[in-house]
């Protein structure tokens, strides 16, 4: 695969699939999607995108700006879903806003995005992360993790990271043009403070097709820490895919 995206195929003919793109979120490498392959098997091939600054690219820079990384995702997508191969795009957070921009480059059947604040509601989100260590500790926190228990080294990198991926989302502006024509998903934990549901509503403005709203208990990154749901969600919409025209997920 090229530098932006990763794929873990199971079986010969995986590519024969819907592709499902996902996009993880901010300070997150791809990695983790590679667990989502097994629950996925026979109904379609799992590609991660991969920033830089992280994982198997933590030597390369950062892009320039937000559209620069939009830009460099989508030319290497196009290659994947060449002749009409179903795509089904998922982001997370940081990762969901991603997805929808890359959306509207690369047509998918379906967008799915969880915690992830509408795009024309992202006017300076990330400042804070940018500029306070209390909510870089209040991030950590809504994963699980206590910054008292991480290592100086590994907690020095995780913060390197998610400031570099929010200086990126401070590039972010949102100009509506022309809406999606596909379904577009929402996925909000109950008990996620960034996330109102003000700011998961305001996806219904981005799509002339259909507008779904799940939920879960849990925190910012409930939907990742527990996918079992989301995951039974995605397999039907790559099974639907791969036998409807897209957009009619």
């Amino acid at each position: 695969m090229g530098r932006w995206l990763s794929t873990w195929p199971s079986r010969p003919g995986d590519e024969a699939l819907p592709a499902l793109l996902c996009l993880p979120p901010a300070g997150a490498g791809c990695q983790q999607f590679r667990a989502w392959t097994p629950a996925l098997a026979g109904i379609g091939q799992v590609y991660g995108v991969q920033l830089p600054g992280r994982e198997n690219r933590w030597r390369e820079p950062m892009p320039q700006t937000f559209g620069e990384a939009v830009e460099a995702i989508a030319d290497e997508l196009r290659p994947v879903v060449a002749d009409g191969r179903p795509l089904v795009v998922f982001g997370h957070s940081f990762g969901g806003l991603l997805g929808y921009e890359v959306a509207r480059r690369v047509r998918p059947a379906a967008l799915v995005v969880s915690a992830c604040r509408a795009p024309g509601h992202w006017d300076g989100a990330g400042r804070g992360i940018v500029e306070d260590d209390d909510e870089l500790d209040k991030l950590f926190d809504t994963a699980g993790l206590d910054p008292s228990f991480l290592d100086e080294d590994t907690r020095a990198l995780m913060v390197a990271m998610l400031r570099k991926d929010a200086v990126l989302s401070l590039s972010y502006t949102h100009s509506p043009g022309i809406a999606l024509s596909v379904p577009v998903h929402t996925w909000r934990a109950t008990g996620d403070d960034t996330v109102s549901e003000e700011d998961l509503a305001g996806w219904a403005a981005v799509t002339t097709g259909a507008f779904h709203v799940h939920r879960v208990r849990g925190g910012h990154h409930a939907v990742l820490r527990r996918p079992e749901a989301l995951l039974e969600h995605l397999a039907g919409l790559l099974r639907h895919a791969a036998v409807a025209p897209a957009g009619t997920t």
